[in-house]
């Protein structure tokens, strides 16, 4: 499985779903590839946002390892799955998939809401980087477990 996570810059929210993400699967002993991306081109290059790193360091986990980058047309290509934080990210990923891509394109948060109306809120200038850390963890719980049962 290969599975991409996207936000705006890929600096807060997306980081913190990647560690998680690596996390889990090590924790189960899978092979999948995990990644991030931003739509945005702002801090390709940089380490998350310093907030982000802290409440993964706080949670056991090291994240200082990521650098951000844009999403690439080849990423449609080369995922199963890629994970939106936001109805704004998802409406852009759909925007700039190409018609032949195979790839699944849902917000993380349709795994624990399944209206889809749930959010992953942007913490950059609010600084609700638990809460941001929560949401996620449970999230990414549900869709590792969902995509489990469904294998």
């Amino acid at each position: 499985m290969r599975i991409l996570v996207v936000c705006l810059g890929n600096i807060c929210r997306s980081p913190i779903a990647e560690g998680l993400f690596k996390k889990n699967i090590a924790e189960q002993n899978l092979s999948w590839t995990i990644d991030s991306a931003g739509t945005g081109s702002w801090h390709i290059g940089q380490l998350p946002d310093r907030r982000s790193i802290d409440i993964c360091k706080q949670n056991g986990l090291d994240i200082t390892n990521q650098r951000a980058r844009q999403i690439r047309q080849s990423d449609f290509y080369n995922f199963d799955l890629i994970l939106a934080m936001d109805h704004s990210n998802e409406k852009n990923l759909h925007r700039l998939k190409p018609a032949d891509a195979d790839v699944e394109i849902k917000k993380v948060m349709d795994y624990i809401d399944p209206q889809g109306t749930l959010e992953v809120p942007d913490p950059y200038y609010d600084g609700r980087f638990q809460e941001v850390y929560d949401l996620l963890e449970k999230a990414i719980s549900k869709c590792l477990n969902d995509i489990l049962v469904n294998q």
